[in-house]
């Protein structure tokens, strides 16, 4: 296969374990890549060419939506119809000590016995837009492992959660009534990236409302590939409505196979992760550059701070640097 050949034994035959099945295999490869170990790169080119089969479904929303109760909900779904199932949950680092709860493994312990699902927490590590900057790399991991669908929940960060679209087939963002303004919640990016609505905790008052108002929003604009994302009422904790989203799942990715946008879709998806790794990629030469002039980014700062040059010139130094290497 294409890249194997280049690999050691060691990492060959951890490859081999993964496609198998192997739990462990899955759970090292993840821990390479996310941690940019040595090797990291070369696992996920050998890797890729075993990619593309998994269906991906992102879920988004505010913290306290109840994202991990209904992630829960959909794996005990998916897993009675046989389906094999990977999960990823992002959690949020903390900004003083760069740790994270990881809290949703607790939340999802029923399926721990269970070899048809995989559960993997991550933490944001400082990323912003709701995901980690491995998650996608650590889907492909688990797309390669050979699992039929993956489910990635994203950390909940609000409006500005918009990370997800660039690696799911299906976003479906989750709102729960009485969370505040309403409209607020649901408007700008947000409300541009649903492929469906779920309203959860729908037993509480104010779920009519939250519906009415993502009515209203949606007879403003109509999408490109003109599908209007259907609302699924929810009450996670009970298992109420999941039959109904898994449903809503499938109608989705049927229309994209009947209008022909299932090709579009990736390509258009892979146009933002392409940016997104060439920002990665160039950022880590420029940071390279920095050391190799005997420079640091604390120093650089504390000279810009005290006006002893300013930015802009600095950034050019760096980017002409880089690109002389």
């Amino acid at each position: 296969m294409l890249y194997t050949r280049s690999l050691d034994s060691g990492s060959q035959s951890l490859i081999a374990r993964l496609r198998s099945g192997d739990a462990r295999a899955l759970a090292r490869a993840i821990s390479t890549v996310e941690n940019r170990a040595t090797g990291w790169s070369e696992l996920l080119k050998a890797l890729f060419p075993h990619t593309g089969k998994a269906r991906v479904i992102g879920l988004t929303g505010a913290p306290g939506s109840g994202k991990s109760t209904l992630v829960d909900q959909l794996a005990k779904h998916y897993r009675k119809e046989n389906q094999t199932v990977g999960i990823i949950a992002v959690d949020p680092t903390s900004p003083y000590t760069g740790g994270a709860i990881l809290g949703d493994r607790i939340r999802m312990q029923d399926h721990y016995s269970d070899p048809g699902i995989f559960i993997r927490s991550m933490a944001t590590r400082g990323s912003l837009g709701g995901l980690a900057r491995a998650t996608a790399d650590a889907a492909t991991v688990l797309d390669a492992s050979g699992r039929d669908l993956l489910m990635i929940e994203t950390v909940g960060v609000g409006q500005d959660e918009v990370d997800i679209v660039r690696l799911a087939d299906v976003t479906i963002v989750i709102l729960v009534p009485g969370m505040g303004d309403d409209v607020q919640t649901i408007k700008a990016g947000i409300m541009e990236i649903a492929d469906i609505f779920v309203i959860n905790k729908s037993d509480r008052e104010g779920a009519e409302r939250v519906e009415r108002e993502i009515r209203a929003m949606q007879s403003l604009a109509t999408r490109n590939d003109r599908w209007t994302p259907p609302i699924v009422k929810t009450v996670a904790s009970e298992g109420v409505g999941t039959a109904e989203l898994a449903e809503a799942i499938a109608d989705y990715e049927a229309y994209l196979k009947k209008e022909n946008l299932v090709f579009k879709k990736n390509v258009e998806n892979w146009q933002e992760r392409l940016v997104e790794m060439l920002r990665d990629a160039l950022l880590e030469k420029a940071r390279a550059q920095m050391e190799t002039d005997g420079g640091s980014l604390q120093r650089y700062a504390a000279e810009i701070a005290e006006h002893k040059r300013d930015p802009y010139s600095l950034v050019e130094e760096i980017v002409r640097g880089a690109e002389r290497t």
